[in-house]
């Protein structure tokens, strides 16, 4: 019995130790099957809660099966049907952190984070961003973001209310039962804007978000937005015991319901213009906040609300030292320039532009600009032929043919390129200086008197005609001196100002309001026989089509000649100074084909037959150029 009893124990234990050597084996294999499977995967990320798949690919687990099961036929592993947990993946670059569920407050505030650092235009927009547009596309998801937009952008961050029209203007567009929502859960009234008068920022973000949605639904929905409540909120808020933010911003968001005429004439009839007439002595006021006020009360008198019996400013207003300014006829459409013409500010959602009036060709040039906001200004240099693209946010230093300064992002702009600075942010009451010595073909900027290394990538494009120039993001503010007074912190070196050299006559300095402007356009007239495209010169050359009826050519001959057709569709060589259709055969005289010029693809017939030609004035050599002979 002994004997027996002791043989069942050695032969368990045996078996025991079998069982945990197999055991141990078949970790092993399985964990070297892990680890070969992590490096196939690189730095992926394989936390469920985490990372998301590619869009189009397998999921974690297939990978898995996959890589783990290279035996297995295609037809195999492309019949095996998609995680239906796993979402696709949306356009997470590989460096990119890890996302993390927040809520919709946490986003807002990470959209305000990054946006510094969003510099591309053709830069993929934060993940966060990309968030709060996908649920804004319903109605709750909408009413949510503006609700977090109103609670927690905070009163002291410059980007804040461009923050605010960045995000709602890239959101879809609101329906008008989510309006009608909105204007319930704000009720807003003239008691409402007395509430937490020392809690500011509520009260600033809810009025940028009034105005943005003003400027985006122009029209009936402005209309009903601005209701008898809506507009008693905002005119309460230009009270004196208001802050200057909300002060500011409640003006601005009535100047873009007035864009919608019925609007206008509601605002207009509260007696705003008493209001506005005691901020707008506010326009020269040291605290840099009110003068932003001032400076908007009095564009607003000065455009919008005109009071009866009140002389305009640029009636007013004493230029006779001031031999260059801002050129109001060299300016993208809605950016605003002080009677003076030494101040401009931004307002709308694009990304306005100006040059000055005088451009310099040779020497050594200093200008200053006082800083009145801290946000994105790109100021520096242009020449003519830096375009403003105002609607697709490029302006001074997004082409080859200028260089800026951004004291906001800390970046110095060439060619829509950026590169870092080492100059701390600029604030308010900063002065940025801007040399530019056309002898060593380099520009120095400085901020307060400290200057950075030179810059020279602009004259590998341009070495001649360039001017004083700056574009602005939404609410953005500064004072240019061109040498009219003493600068603050002229450079060490001998230099020449604009204002020194430059000269302008009466008419030219003055900047008139829009309604004056729109009044003198009104009165000019246009000769009948003048060209179809520029109604300035006379007309003296015909645009025919190729009367094709898909993408074709479009060649432009003296009114006076015969058009000839070919007999046959044969194909042209293409000439160094003309493009033009294969079934249009030249007129039957010889013609100086240096001096005419075609236009290729052209905008006005395509993809259809016309039934006139175009009468126009002579265009410049070459393809696609549209303009009058140079002389």
């Amino acid at each position: 019995m002994i004997v027996a009893t002791w043989i069942a124990f050695c032969a368990t234990r045996s078996l025991v130790r079998v069982l945990r050597l197999t055991i141990e084996q078949l970790q092993s294999v399985q964990f070297w099957a892990n680890l070969s499977f992590i490096g196939a995967m690189g730095n992926s990320c394989v936390c469920r809660e985490d990372s998301d798949v590619e869009e189009g690919s397998a999921p974690r687990r297939q990978l898995r099966r996959v890589d783990n099961s290279a035996s297995d036929p295609p037809e195999a592993r492309s019949s095996r049907p998609r995680d239906p947990v796993r979402p696709p993946r949306r356009g997470r670059g590989p460096h990119e952190p890890r996302r993390k569920k927040q809520n919709v407050d946490g986003l807002v505030l990470d959209t305000l984070a990054v946006i510094r650092t969003l510099v591309d235009n053709d830069q993929e927009p934060p993940y966060s961003m990309i968030t709060l547009h996908e649920m804004a596309e319903t109605d709750d998801g909408w009413l949510e973001v503006v609700q977090s937009l109103i609670r927690v952008i905070p009163l002291d961050d410059p980007l804040g209310p461009a923050v605010i029209t960045l995000l709602l203007d890239e959101c879809p567009l609101p329906t008008k039962d989510a309006l009608q929502k909105l204007s319930d859960m704000l009720n807003l009234s003239a008691a409402v804007a007395r509430q937490d008068a020392l809690i500011p920022a509520k009260h600033r973000n809810t009025t940028a978000v009034l105005g943005c949605l003003a400027e985006k639904l122009a029209g009936p929905a402005s209309i009903a937005l601005l209701s008898p409540g809506t507009l008693e909120y905002l005119l309460e808020s230009l009270s004196s015991e208001s802050h200057p933010t909300v002060m500011l911003f409640a003006l601005i968001a009535l100047e873009k319901f007035s864009q919608t005429s019925e609007n206008k004439l509601t605002v207009s009839e509260s007696s705003i213009s008493e209001r506005l007439s005691f901020l707008e002595c506010w326009a020269d006021h040291p605290d840099y906040l009110k003068r932003q006020v001032g400076f908007c009360a009095q564009w607003s008198l000065d455009n919008l609300f005109i009071k009866e019996g009140r002389q305009f400013t640029y009636e007013k207003v004493n230029l006779n030292n001031i031999n260059a300014m801002l050129n109001s006829n060299d300016v993208s459409e809605y950016l605003k320039i002080s009677p003076t013409g030494l101040e401009a500010r931004c307002d709308a959602s694009s990304f306005e532009s100006v040059r000055c009036t005088f451009c310099v060709d040779s020497g050594i040039w200093y200008y200053e600009v006082t800083v009145i906001t801290s946000g994105v200004m790109q100021i520096g240099w242009a020449t003519k032929d830096s375009k403003f693209l105002n609607h697709e946010g490029y302006g001074i230093g997004d082409d080859e043919y200028s260089c800026a300064y951004d004291g906001c992002r800390q970046l110095i702009w060439y060619n829509a390129r950026s590169k870092p600075h080492s100059h701390p942010c600029w604030k308010e009451g900063d002065a940025i200086g801007f040399l530019l010595d056309l002898s060593k073909k380099q520009m120095i900027f400085y901020l307060n008197g400290y200057q950075l290394p030179p810059e020279k990538q602009v004259f590998s494009s341009a070495t001649s005609g360039f001017f004083a120039a700056a574009s602005f993001m939404s609410y953005q503010q500064c004072e240019f001196n061109f040498g009219a007074k003493p600068f603050r912190h002229p450079p060490s070196i001998k230099f020449n100002t604009f204002n020194e050299f430059a000269s302008l006559k009466t008419d030219e300095k003055i900047i008139l309001p829009r309604h004056r402007r729109l009044a003198l356009l009104k009165q000019v007239s246009i000769r009948e026989n003048s060209c179809t495209l520029c109604c300035d010169q006379m007309a003296d050359t015909e645009l025919r089509p190729c009367l094709h009826r898909y993408m074709g050519f479009v060649w432009s001959v003296p009114y006076s000649w015969k058009h000839a057709h070919s007999v046959a569709k044969t194909s042209r060589q293409e000439s160094d100074s003309f493009l033009m259709c294969p079934d249009i055969s030249p007129p039957a005289q010889d013609v100086d084909f240096a001096t005419q010029a075609s236009i290729p693809s052209c905008p006005i017939w395509w993809g259809d037959q016309p039934d006139k030609s175009i009468l126009g004035c002579h265009l410049e050599t070459g393809p696609s150029s549209v303009g009058h002979r140079k002389a």
